[in-house]
């Protein structure tokens, strides 16, 4: 998908939305149904990982960059990509055939997937974030609303207690990835359903290429400056392992052009998603940063003078286990050997000549 805006101060910015959009979020719901639960002791509290889990990203620093983009008074404009993404996590749902009293948004930000459900779907919905000024400046939406300030990775809510987990662009940032489906999976309902969007592992590579040839020129040697994501084909194998069943993966990639990359790394900043992993390098040379624009633009530049950023998304799909569900027959069951089935025509031709 190649998204471009009309002119070119504006050629980063795919959609923009009136001012009556920003609005209150809606009113909280009463939770008379929904379980809390306290967190078991040893539970790190919230911004710390796990003690089995490897401390890459400074939780603590992500919810102060996500409470600052929440809070500027221009946060629209860069609320494109979430945008896209949670109305292709939406399409996602409505692709079910029933409805969901209660469902979940696990790092939900400004709510980019519940505005795009209606409460004939969803009954009433729960969002969580780790930051709470994404949580006061959510955006509009019809279905009944509560938040809760929370960790993907230590949710507060009971076994057994959704139809629906969503979440989307918000677990590539937690520590214990393998844990934070665990708990999705816990909270789920039997034949409950979880779908999920992350930060597939060519994200901004142009971005990523151009600033390391850049360091390693000037400097002699360079660090990482965009975070890592993890690989298509771990996705299965860490659904599996949280104990979800029936699952689907696919990928795809929304490529935007911006005016260079200096505003490209303002979107970013502008959408919470800059770089938080402990090892960054706090600062780059202004020379090293010219020079990174340049070889952006040399290698990768559009002939209008653009640049592109390419956003690989990760989609996956899981259910938890119920005895309702389509199960594969038992192992050594089958009547028909596959080798067999070269002869399917033969077999056909005989028996329309006895009839």
């Amino acid at each position: 998908m190649r998204l471009q805006a009309a002119s070119p101060l504006e050629m980063l910015r795919l959609t923009r939305f009136p001012p009556q959009w920003r609005r209150p979020p809606a009113a909280g719901v009463p939770a008379k149904n929904v379980g809390f639960r306290k967190v078991a002791s040893g539970v790190s509290s919230l911004g710390s990982a796990s003690p089995r889990s490897l401390n890459i990203f400074d939780r603590d620093l992500k919810r102060k960059q996500k409470n600052w983009a929440a809070r500027q008074p221009e946060r629209i404009k860069f609320d494109y990509l979430k945008e896209e993404v949670g109305s292709r996590i939406a399409d996602r749902v409505y692709d079910i055939a029933r409805d969901f009293p209660l469902a979940l948004d696990v790092g939900c930000g400004r709510g980019y997937i519940a505005q795009h459900l209606n409460k004939e779907t969803v009954g009433k919905f729960f969002q969580t974030d780790i930051a709470e000024n994404a949580l006061k400046n959510a955006l509009e939406m019809e279905i009944p609303t509560v938040s809760v300030l929370a960790d993907e990775e230590f949710l507060p809510f009971r076994e057994n207690t959704f139809d629906l987990v969503v979440s989307s662009l918000s677990l590539h940032w937690v520590n214990d990835l393998p844990r934070a489906l665990e708990q999705i999976h816990y909270v789920l309902k039997p034949d409950g359903v979880f779908i999920g969007a992350v930060f597939g592992g060519d994200t901004l590579y142009e971005l990523r290429c151009s600033l390391q040839l850049a360091e390693t020129e000037r400097e002699g040697g360079f660090s990482p400056h965009v975070s890592p994501f993890t690989a298509v084909n771990d996705l299965g194998h860490l659904l599996g392992r949280a104990g979800f069943n029936t699952l689907t993966v696919d990928t795809d990639e929304i490529q935007v052009n911006y005016p260079g990359m200096f505003e490209l790394m303002e979107d970013l900043q502008g959408m919470g998603e800059s770089n938080c992993a402990w090892h960054r390098k706090a600062l780059l040379h202004r020379d090293t940063m010219l020079a990174a624009a340049a070889v952006y633009r040399e290698m990768y530049g559009n002939e209008d003078g653009s640049v592109p950023a390419t956003y690989q998304i990760y989609y996956m799909i899981g259910w938890k286990y119920h005895d309702s569900q389509a199960r594969p027959a038992k192992r050594g069951s089958a009547t028909v050997s596959f080798g067999e089935l070269g002869k399917i025509n033969d077999v056909m031709s005989q028996g329309k000549k006895s009839q």
